[in-house]
């Protein structure tokens, strides 16, 4: 269970990123610090295997011309001096090797007796049999003999010498190894011998046995409180997701007044607690207005439904006489028209909502549509004495007519059925900036400022008693305005209190639905 948690798998991969760097830095570190100690160590060991050659001046050989011209194939001397044939005496280089090495033995003997880096010097013959040792030579000294390429060079440069080593320039670069606790440089000569020159790096190899030890410390120090650091930042890192995850469960087991409490709202999981507040806000209203419906829809429902109940059980606990039995079948009918009203309205506000409803998609005139609209109800306007003014030039727009039919009788119908007696409506239709719109304005009280956010809302009411009276769903500007929704347009209303009002329906010249 731990291993699905997202804390853990941070600080698995932090921990395991930390260790490889630390790993990496620390063998790194290591290996620099054992190679520049190992290339001073060679340094050293190489100017002391060059001080022992140090040859002695070439030997001079005198001889004497004889009388009489020179032989063509001798040279003609340049003066009147003898001439002087100079060689090189390697016996006598050999010699001096040895004699170096006793030499640099008796120093070093009472000087680095007790030491555990003292020096020691080695020369062995052509046949590998020692010519000269220091005292100080550790056992387990061989003859390098496998290294037969320094070997091979250095025979081929004593060939190349010739007898009197004229064109040699000296000994083969040493070449530096490392036998257990010891460093050796060796070199072999021209004539095929090795000089070996070596010391003990016992204090080097601990001083880096204590280099790793320490670069262990260092690095454990660093691995416990990185993974400490990586600890709290995890944590932090997964403090919000846990609010999160608190917040969805108390709002999934049904408090939906719970938000999220994004401190930091300009980080990442700020941005998302943000969006979650906003999506489990909407949520709330939704349910809010779910249960409004759901509550609004019975109570409208419960009304006819008692009427024809009660009507009924009153003409059928006695005989009644036709008149009666007529009446009360009238206001049955009366009662299921207002049913059957209601029910087609949330018919259709369910189809239009689930995006089900068949809408036509087709080019029409907006003016014509709305002039039907005006001439459908000028028989309520009459009845109530209410002056209709029309200014419909031709608009065109594309969508369904009849549904747009249906805004427009809606809206008309609010506008007179809440308009003062001997009042005026005014219808508008005009298109601008690539919409087509279609305004319907009143003369009557005016919406509230408090209602104006309600007003498309599913059973809404400004005034309930009166509407309800009249007859009045409470559906008929939900309906405009999911209408509207359905053809990517939109639905406005502005309004003073005793000035009247102006609802505005705004279409693209273009619907946004495909032909």
């Amino acid at each position: 269970m731990i291993f699905h948690s997202i804390r853990w798998r941070v600080q698995a991969w932090h921990g395991l990123i930390l260790v490889l760097v630390l790993a990496a830095f620390g063998f790194t570190a290591y290996h620099v610090a054992r190679d520049n100690q190992l290339r001073r160590i060679d340094q050293d060991l190489g100017q002391r295997f060059m001080a022992l050659f140090r040859p002695p001046p070439p030997l001079e050989r005198h001889f004497e011309r004889a009388p009489g011209p020179p032989p063509e194939s001798e040279p003609q001397p340049s003066s009147e001096r003898p001439h002087v044939l100079r060689r090189f005496d390697f016996d006598a280089f050999l010699a001096r090797i040895q004699e170096t090495i006793q030499q640099n033995a008796q120093q070093t003997a009472g000087i680095e007796s007790g030491q555990t880096n003292a020096y020691y010097y080695v020369l062995w013959g052509q046949n590998g049999s020692v010519l000269a040792r220091s005292p100080a030579t550790p056992a387990g000294v061989v003859f390098p003999e496998r290294f037969s390429s320094a070997k091979d060079a250095a025979s081929q440069a004593a060939e190349d010498s010739g007898p009197w080593g004229m064109r040699h320039k000296g000994p083969v670069p040493p070449a530096a190894w490392t036998r257990g606790q010891y460093r050796e440089a060796f070199s072999f000569l021209p004539g095929g011998e090795c000089v070996l020159v070596g010391r003990s790096i016992a204090p080097d190899l601990a001083a880096m046995h204590r280099l790793a030890f320490w670069l262990i410390i260092a690095g454990a120090g660093v691995l416990v409180l990185g993974l400490a650091g990586g600890w709290w930042v995890a944590s932090r890192a997964i403090r919000p997701i846990e609010d999160i995850s608190a917040t969805a469960m108390k709002i999934a087991a049904g408090d939906l007044s719970q938000r999220i409490n994004a401190a930091d709202t300009e980080s990442e999981l700020g941005r998302l607690a943000g969006i979650l507040n906003s999506t489990f806000g909407r949520l709330e209203a939704a349910f809010a207005h779910q249960a409004r419906f759901t509550s609004d829809a019975s109570h409208e429902l419960r009304t006819p439904v008692a009427v024809i109940l009660s009507k009924t059980q009153t003409v059928l606990s006695r005989q009644r006489a036709p008149g009666e039995y007529r009446e009360a079948l009238e206001t049955c009918q009366r009662a299921a028209q207002r049913m059957r009203s209601l029910t087609e309205s949330l018919l259709a506000l369910a189809r239009l909502d689930a995006g089900q409803e068949p809408l036509k998609r087709e080019k029409f005139d907006l003016s014509r549509v709305a002039r039907d609209s005006v001439e459908l109800v000028r028989p309520l306007a009459v009845e109530r004495g209410i002056e209709l003014h029309c200014d419909l030039p031709a608009v065109e727009c594309v969508g369904d007519p009849d549904r747009i039919g249906q805004v427009a009788t809606n809206l008309l119908t609010n506008a007179i059925q809440f308009n003062r007696e001997r009042g005026e409506v005014r219808v508008r239709a005009k298109a601008e900036n690539g919409a087509a719109s279609l305004i319907v304005t009143d003369s009557g009280q005016g919406i509230p400022a408090e209602d104006l956010p309600h007003i498309f809302e599913r059973f809404y009411r400004v005034d309930k008693s009166r509407s309800r009276v009249q007859g009045s769903t409470g559906l008929g500007l939900a309906i405009c305005k999911a209408v509207a929704d359905a053809h990517g347009g939109v639905i406005e209303v502005s309004s003073q209190p005793g000035s009247g009002s102006t609802f505005r329906l705004i279409l693209p010249e273009f619907c946004s639905f495909p032909l």
